[in-house]
């Protein structure tokens, strides 16, 4: 049976938490943003208020070993004042047994970057480029043997297993799956990761119809599996920024100097009919607003989004997409958005995806379910301010995405296996 943070008893316990705290530092290693800390909080207190002890775990950046910009330490102060307890530092996740070992009711302890070790991501470092087939093979079977190493320190560290930083789920690391079969009857899921299935399952499983996704970015080929993944399952599939170049180049119109991908014609021709056959109503744009160069003060003009002169680049959807899309959004009950469909970083080319925002609000505020998921459209539902008028952000990029195209996240089927 699948333990639960909410029925498990902590008594006692320690628990070894896989947060994800990596978070941005300024120059002087000031914590820029603690959204992902603030999110771990009710986890940790809920161990600590069940008489357990914390032991935390994360990574932050991506390290080519030891390098104090990367070090846990710089964020301990943000952690301890977000929880409300004093952190306990150890410099080296190897080492920690005694810090470990001492660690009683109601205390946290934080180990240093787990990607400070080769062993976490089990990749070999320091390998020549022209290694032979031999060595890339007896350097891959060493890192493997220590990985199981390094992951049995860090288990025997605890009395059971919280996977809470689902932005690391779809990854196959130590902290992330490895870990959990050292505790088959004690390993569950953190808040976090309970929400974003939750949210997730409920917009891809449970979805109440019209579902509408609205998929942006700049190319297809990026998007493919997503778009098929989705197509079994929604009514509307609204196509926006650079990614509708693509579709109306190949459809026969001009795009003039607009992000395009001459290669995935067939591609994006497939998709329109799979969609008539399926009864998808795949929306495109009509018109975009369109710049002579790519910056927020260069020339523009709204032009038919497949009669773009050259010269000109499609940097937004125009005023009559706007509407469009907003319609469409409107009469939907179950709304997923990932990417934004303008260059939404410039304000000049902001107000396309404010719109659809504002559609996504107005939706949900009429009773409808809204996620917002992978980087760029919770950059841009935040820069609006209106994330707490909808109904879930999604925390994971990459994660979210494999587990929009139906891969198993290795994570997630570490806790449920």
């Amino acid at each position: 049976m699948q333990q639960s943070i909410d029925t498990y008893d902590f008594k006692g316990k320690k628990a070894i938490i896989r947060v994800d705290f990596n978070v941005p530092l300024d120059a002087s290693f000031a914590v820029t943003d603690d959204t992902r800390i603030r999110a771990a909080v009710p986890t940790i207190k809920k161990v600590l208020a069940g008489g357990g002890a914390v032991i935390l775990m994360s990574h932050l950046g991506r390290p080519k070993g030891v390098t104090d910009k990367f070090s846990l330490k710089h964020i301990i102060a943000t952690v301890e004042k977000l929880i409300g307890t004093k952190v306990q530092f150890a410099d080296d996740c190897q080492k920690a047994e005694n810090e470990a070992a001492a660690l009683q009711p109601g205390q946290v302890l934080l180990l240093e970057n787990l990607r400070f070790y080769a062993e976490e991501e089990g990749k070999a470092r320091g390998l020549a480029e022209d290694a032979s087939d031999e060595e890339k093979a007896a350097a891959k079977k060493a890192i493997k043997e220590s990985q199981k190493e390094f992951v049995k320190k860090l288990a025997s560290y605890a009395d059971c297993y919280i996977n809470d930083a689902f932005g690391t789920a779809h990854r196959a690391h130590g902290s992330t799956a490895l870990i959990a079969e050292y505790f088959p009857n004690d390993k569950m899921f953190g808040y976090i990761m309970e929400n974003e299935l939750k949210a997730i399952d409920s917009v891809l499983k449970n979805s109440e119809k019209p579902f509408t996704a609205i998929l942006g970015g700049s190319k297809v080929s990026t998007k493919i599996t997503i778009i098929e993944s989705l197509m079994e399952k929604v009514d509307n599939l609204i196509l926006g920024g650079g990614m509708t170049y693509t579709f109306k180049a190949a459809l026969g119109g001009s795009v003039g100097d607009s992000i395009c991908e001459k290669d995935q014609f067939e591609t994006a021709l497939r998709i329109l009919e799979v969609a008539k056959q399926k009864g998808v109503n795949v929306v495109l744009a009509t018109d975009a607003l369109c710049g002579d160069a790519f910056s927020d003060d260069c020339k523009k003009q709204v032009c038919p989004a497949d009669s773009i002169p050259a010269g000109w680049e499609g940097m937004d959807i125009g005023p009559d997409t706007m509407v469009a899309f907003a319609e469409v959004i409107k009469n939907s009950k179950t709304i997923l958005w990932n990417g934004p469909v303008g260059v939404f970083e410039m304000p000049s080319f902001s107000k396309g995806s404010r719109a659809v925002a504002e559609a996504i609000v107005e939706a949900t505020k009429n009773g409808a379910y809204s996620l917002i998921g992978g980087g760029d459209s919770v950059a841009c539902i935040n820069q609006f301010g209106m994330a707490d008028k909808v109904s879930y952000v999604s925390t994971g990029g990459g994660a979210l995405l494999e587990y929009m195209e139906g891969l198993e996240l290795p994570g997630v089927a570490a806790i449920r296996k």
